[in-house]
Order: structure tokens, then C-alpha cells, then sequence
């Protein structure tokens, strides 16, 4: 997803910190760069939530369903005396 970032502001206030022009803007296209596409959005993080819930719900079916196969092999054992 793309990020908007004010690479005029941030030069700005990198040259108000004592950092000459051609760095600041070095650094300001550098974090436009390598830096902004790495962050999250909230977009991005209600998706993993809604994926974390999905994979919870199936591997709780999942495992109620060991847990009925197996108390129902306990039950056939004990039937048959086994």
C-alpha cells in the first residue's frame, strides 16, 4: 500500500537540526524509499487480525474434533472390552 510522506517537511526540519541541504534530502528520499513501504497501515493490521481469528476458529474445530474421535475410540474400547 502506498504512504504519503512530506519529504519537503521532513528536509526542512532535518536542515533546522544543522544537517546541510544535500543530506537532508538524501535522508528524506531514503526513508520515502526503504522506510515508508515497510510500515503497516491500519489496513493492514485489521487484515492480519481477521486472519489470526480465522485460523483460531478452524484449529478450535479441529481440535474439538480430536478430542470427539478420541473420547469416542475410549467409549468403542470400553464397549467392546478391549
Amino acid at each position: 500500500m502506498a504512504h504519503a510522506m512530506d519529504t519537503l517537511a521532513f528536509t526542512k526540519h532535518l536542515r533546522a537540526a544543522g544537517i546541510d541541504e544535500r543530506q537532508a534530502e538524501a535522508h528524506a528520499e531514503a526513508v520515502r524509499e526503504f522506510v515508508m513501504p515497510e510500515l503497516a497501515t491500519k489496513a493492514d493490521i485489521a487484515e492480519l487480525k481477521h486472519t489470526i481469528e480465522r485460523q483460531t476458529l478452524v484449529l478450535t474445530v479441529r481440535l474439538g474434533g480430536l478430542v470427539l474421535v478420541g473420547v469416542g475410540a475410549l467409549v468403542a474400547l470400553q464397549r467392546f472390552g478391549l
